[in-house]
């Protein structure tokens, strides 16, 4: 009997564990593959043979950038294999992965795209790396950010650091901005969060808690974590609407427009699995993105697996037993 084909899967202990490994063993056989835990501590060329890499490195990007010698030399030995081996799938590129943990950068991205012309937008945004307070507001006023607008971390995903956010109301706090950060302008949304997950041409979507609506005052500093006000099941006093709030009419995403959503980031980042957030703002009914991750948690999405060895399997028609 012909051997299957192989999959390589690195991945965080974590996210490991939040997996079914099992299913993804069963679903991944049914398509002709086997699968197994790639080693980065052992010679990768050891492992071989595999003809596709799946992978989260977010972490151990993030640990290269923020100077970590171990992770940027285990970094550096997978990419050199990649680009000895470009025969190999990986899922997603590593440089595709980097683009995307800078805010910064990954707004800017978005920035770059025709998504405005179907009124779809990323809220005003600017990066901060001083704490001259002069400084900063002068790029707050160029770049047309306004009050009150929320403080992230530059690195978008990769660490828990990147869900420590703060929410800034007036001049007087500036001080309270943790640079170096990206500011982006609040857009009140009614406390509904929207996650599209994707995986190649297929996608869904599911809702979440997210923050009640805010306006200018000069109220202090809140200080959160997003990852705990968005999750499923969330009770953050931080997603209670304002009486003057509930009654307001939400609009609802249409599949319509998430499809332009999920195409356009899948081709502007380079990208298969994917996860963007986005609100519905309150006031116009416009789609603004906050915010995209590299393999998200995918928890909602029917038949994940299903849909993740389909759209491994189109990437690999030539390769045979």
């Amino acid at each position: 009997m012909p051997s299957k084909k192989r999959i390589a899967v690195w991945m965080s202990e974590k996210k490991i564990q939040k997996i079914n490994w099992q299913e993804l063993v069963s679903v991944s056989n049914k398509h002709g593959f086997d699968v197994f835990k790639l080693n980065l501590n052992k010679n990768i060329r050891d492992q071989e043979p595999f003809c596709v890499v799946l992978h989260k490195l977010t972490d151990i990007i993030a640990s290269a950038n923020q100077g970590d010698i171990k992770s940027a030399d285990i970094i550096n030995e997978v990419e050199q294999y990649f680009r000895e081996n470009p025969s190999v799938i990986i899922m997603d590129p590593i440089s595709n992965v980097r683009r995307l943990l800078d805010r910064y950068n990954c707004y800017t991205m978005i920035e770059g795209t025709d998504l405005r012309s179907y009124g779809i937008f990323t809220p005003n945004f600017c990066v901060l790396r001083t704490s001259s307070l002069d400084v900063i507001k002068k790029q707050l006023n160029s770049a047309l950010v306004t009050f009150p607008f929320i403080c992230k971390p530059l690195l978008g995903h990769g660490s828990r650091q990147a869900h420590e956010m703060s929410i800034i109301f007036d001049e007087k706090y500036l001080a309270d901005c943790r640079t170096p950060c990206v500011a982006q302008s609040f857009v009140n949304h009614n406390a509904v969060l929207y996650k599209i997950f994707i995986v190649g041409e297929k996608f869904c979507f599911v809702e979440r808690p997210s923050l009640k609506n805010f306006y200018a005052t000069q109220r202090e500093t809140i200080h959160f974590d997003s990852s705990d006000v968005s999750k499923a099941d969330s009770k953050s006093r931080l997603s209670v609407l304002d009486p003057e709030d509930i009654h307001k009419e939400c609009t609802k995403p249409d599949h319509k427009t998430m499809q332009v959503i999920a195409n356009t980031l899948r081709r502007c980042f380079g990208m298969d699995l994917l996860g963007i957030d986005f609100v519905i703002e309150t006031s116009s009914g416009r789609y603004a993105i906050i915010d995209v991750n590299a393999y998200p948690g995918y928890d909602g999405f029917p038949n994940f697996y299903e849909a993740l060895l389909e759209c491994i399997s189109t990437k690999l028609p030539l390769i045979t037993d």
